[in-house]
């Protein structure tokens, strides 16, 4: 892949990395309904993720949106196990929003739902790319 494709790839992830991230912050502050919130936020972490690894790897990998919804899938399954506290971090804040502290089998349901969604974006474009 040549240097200004990969440029332009990087800056097309940026900006939908970006873009996505302001809509979870947005659905986090002021959105606090029974689906948006906890089912299409969940969805679109795993787009966030994947879109800010796909700015350091612009070229993609076949493996790389399964690897970030395995990844949200075991966040999810710490909270199962209580990791924040097991690992010491359940009195600071940040951390209990970051790792989680309650599971819940529909968010690993809304996290592969969000990795199918992604992964069948990318294959899409793909074949527009042909």
């Amino acid at each position: 892949m040549a240097g200004t494709e990969r440029g332009r790839l990087r800056g097309r992830y940026a900006l939908l990395f970006l873009t996505l991230l302001a809509v979870e912050v947005y659905i986090a502050l002021f959105v606090h309904d029974r689906f948006i919130r906890p089912y299409v936020g969940d969805v679109l972490v795993v787009a966030v993720l994947y879109a800010f690894l796909r700015i350091l790897l612009p070229e993609g990998r076949p493996w790389l949106i399964w690897a970030v919804t395995a990844f949200a899938c075991c966040v999810e399954l710490g909270q199962a196990v209580g990791l924040v506290d097991l690992l010491g971090l359940g009195h600071i804040r940040f951390f209990r929003v970051l790792l989680g502290t309650t599971f819940d089998w529909h968010d690993l349901l809304c996290y592969l739902a969000g990795g199918g969604f992604v992964w069948g974006l990318e294959r899409l474009e793909s074949r527009w790319e042909k």
